[in-house]
């Protein structure tokens, strides 16, 4: 926490931190997941709402609550959560695609 909010340290406590990393471990739990099964949707699209979930949060810590300054601290998770968002969008095309082929085939 002490390389995220660097603006604003103090409006950080050692709850917030404790919960920010709970999140963090079931956030990448989920996305363990999903990378086991890629072709669970649910999965997919649960995994996806984490990364908007992370891009939203740390825009608003940034613009909104001005607890963060654009470091490298906060610029790393955007660039990650940006970039993961762009690529499961890409490959969300792909799982329709195979799912169709898949129902043309039982047909």
């Amino acid at each position: 926490s002490e390389k995220l909010y660097t603006v604003s340290p103090g409006l950080v406590n050692g709850l917030q931190a404790r919960t920010f990393g709970v999140w963090t471990l079931l956030s990448s739990v989920i996305r363990c997941l999903c990378a086991i099964d890629i072709r669970n949707k649910t999965l997919y699209h649960l995994t996806l709402f984490t990364f908007f979930l992370a891009l939203a949060h740390f825009l608003s810590e940034v613009f909104i609550y001005h607890t963060a300054a654009l470091t490298i601290g906060i610029m790393a998770p955007l660039m990650v959560a940006s970039f993961s968002i762009m690529g499961m969008l890409i490959g969300l095309q792909y799982l329709e695609v195979e799912a169709l082929s898949q129902n043309k085939k039982k047909n």
